[in-house]
């Protein structure tokens, strides 16, 4: 499985997305996180921009919900053009039942978990979902510092996929640089992504490419 790096837009020109979207054009998609001011503190963009976004690019979105009527509203994004959508277990009543509607709506189905919730509530579900994100950050705010101590929940994920040949991606979120893109990698995750590291930098696709480079290097096989 190749490393794909999904920049985060928290880290963008909110006023210019399109320009900003054209200066990641390497990237395998872009990250896009929902937030409801409830589940998380913070307080983003709904529907209409995603299906807004949808019409100003053609890279794949991957949106990450971080709202609590996730069960309700989750299928809509999927409708919405979203290659990917990602919703927290915390957040739904029904993870597998959830995963299986948005995948019917024509979207692959992620399952993500915040730093606090353990591994064990999702890992014998793993084939449900087409993604799994492990959050290595506390979800809500961009540019905070990667948490390490998550890539044990990241390892014991990969093993349990790698032992039932699962084809299911492995997503972290959070502080994702160059810095430590390799050491995650290593662990087991296959998908990164990287908001300030990306936007912050000169030349952002060659910041995507040097992150999928170290990436690709230290994957496990």
């Amino acid at each position: 499985m190749d490393a794909h790096i999904h920049p985060s837009i928290l880290s963008a020109d909110f006023a210019n997305f399109e320009r900003d979207f054209k200066s990641i054009e390497t990237a395998d998609a872009i990250h896009i996180d929902v937030m409801d001011g409830h589940f998380v503190p913070n307080l983003t963009f709904g529907l209409p921009m995603v299906r807004r976004m949808r019409e100003i690019t053609e890279l794949p979105i991957d949106v990450h919900l971080m709202i609590e009527n996730v069960d309700t509203l989750a299928v809509d994004y999927a409708k919405a053009g979203a290659e990917s959508v990602t919703f927290h277990l915390e957040a739904s009543s029904e993870p597998v039942a959830l995963a299986q509607r948005i995948r019917a709506a024509g979207a692959k189905a992620a399952v993500a978990i915040k730093p606090g919730t353990q591994v064990d509530e999702i890992i014998n579900h793993l084939d449900s979902f087409d993604m799994v994100l492990v959050m290595t950050v506390e979800p809500g705010f961009g540019g905070q510092k990667f948490m390490a101590d998550m890539l044990g929940k990241v390892t014991q994920i990969a093993d349990r996929i790698a032992t039932d040949g699962l084809a299911v991606r492995l997503q972290i979120d959070g502080g994702v640089d160059l810095e430590n893109v390799a050491t995650a990698a290593a662990a087991g995750a296959d998908t990164f992504v990287a908001g300030s590291c990306v936007f912050n930098s000169e030349d952002r696709n060659d910041t995507i490419a040097a992150l999928r480079n170290l990436a690709q290097s230290n994957l496990r096989h």
